[in-house]
């Protein structure tokens, strides 16, 4: 007999309030899967076959034949969610303390190999740790539960530094920012390099689908060098071809034009080669002690404030951009920066304006 019609002999055994009750879950329940199941059930008894059911609602075919065999041994008990008899879970709290050391630490430090981690051997070095056998579809619940997700870690080098030189470092470069008079300017400075390459970069597509990004067979580059005010949010660049003093120096020089009234520009920087040049040095002392250079500890990026506007640069603009050429690429630059200018302008004038 086929499963359809041992469903409707089934239901034929139900009273109309019986009926009515089904087919009030399939409207007003708030249990997607319990609604699920309530839904099989009525389209079996509208003769509707198993695989057209398990297309329309989108799941498994074989979850229909199950669903359909608990309506026939169980009735309208059989529709419900019951593994909270299952009994006791085999997981406890000390088993979610492992699971969060081991995501914490890499395999190797476990006496694996691999670099990285996956779901089946998170599964197998727990079972080594702790004796518990569970399944890989059950670390996927479980990682979901405790917030544990795949992402991509952030690279850094080691500061040389000792921790104390560091910190006195970086403390006296507060200093220089608290003192600041009036008249004086604090600005975070850093390069960025412009490349028509693009780098690629996550984005969404349609399922069975890949997006293309045309790359140019030749790479061309372009160079920025900018300078972040720390208290306006003003943002002041120069461009050029090659990552040279020469792009410092323009650096230098539009910030004395964009704050001709200033006493005492201090330029916050890292210890890049172009920085203490002979030729920077040059330039310096032509514009009178005007500006003045702060260098932070090596490898310290995130010290630096600027940084954070760059990496918005690469995510709003190059990567997987679509420009033919350093001509249109720029373009959008210029558009990006001059744009996000404006916004830090704002968001610094809000964040500082009294409160009345």
């Amino acid at each position: 007999m086929r499963i359809q019609q041992r469903v409707q002999q089934v239901w034929s055994t139900f009273s109309d309030r019986r009926r009515r009750k089904v087919r009030s879950l399939a409207r007003h329940c708030n249990d997607a899967r319990l609604r699920c199941r309530v839904l099989i059930i009525l389209n079996l008894l509208q003769n509707r076959s198993p695989a057209l059911i398990a297309q329309v609602l989108h799941c498994a075919r074989s979850l229909v034949y199950a669903v359909a065999h608990k309506f026939i041994a169980d009735q309208e008990v059989g529709l419900l969610d019951r593994r909270a008899d299952n009994g006791n879970s085999k997981a406890s709290s000390s088993h979610d303390l492992v699971v969060v050391i081991l995501v914490a630490y890499a395999p190797r430090d476990f006496g694996r190999r691999r670099p990285t981690w996956t779901q089946e051997l998170l599964v197998l070095v727990l079972r080594q740790l702790t004796g518990l056998r569970i399944s890989r579809a059950t670390m996927c619940r479980w990682l979901k539960r405790l917030g544990i997700r795949r992402g991509r870690p952030k690279p850094f080098v080691c500061c040389p530094w000792r921790r104390q030189r560091r910190r006195r470092r970086l403390r006296k470069l507060q200093e220089v920012i608290a003192k600041a008079g009036a008249n004086e300017v604090v600005v975070y400075a850093d390069e960025v390099d412009i490349d028509l390459n693009p780098k690629i970069g996550p984005d969404y597509m349609l399922r069975g689908q890949q997006k293309w990004v045309q790359t140019p067979g030749v790479n061309e580059k372009r160079y920025l060098a900018g300078a972040l005010n720390i208290h306006g949010g003003r943002l002041t660049y120069s461009e050029w071809m090659n990552k040279s003093s020469d792009l410092f120096i323009g650096l230098l020089h539009e910030l004395a034009r964009a704050y001709p009234g200033a006493r005492k520009i201090h330029v916050i920087l890292d210890n890049y080669k172009i920085h203490k040049s002979q030729r920077t040095k040059l330039a310096l002392a032509a514009l009178q002690g005007r500006i003045e250079l702060h260098f932070l500890p090596p490898y310290c990026p995130d010290e630096n404030r600027i940084e954070r506007l760059w990496r918005d640069l690469h995510d709003n603009v190059t990567r997987n951009h679509g420009c033919a050429t350093m001509h249109d690429l720029m373009k959008e630059v210029r558009h990006y920066l001059r744009h996000k200018s404006r916004l830090l302008a704002k968001a610094y004038k809000l964040h500082t304006s009294p409160v009345t």
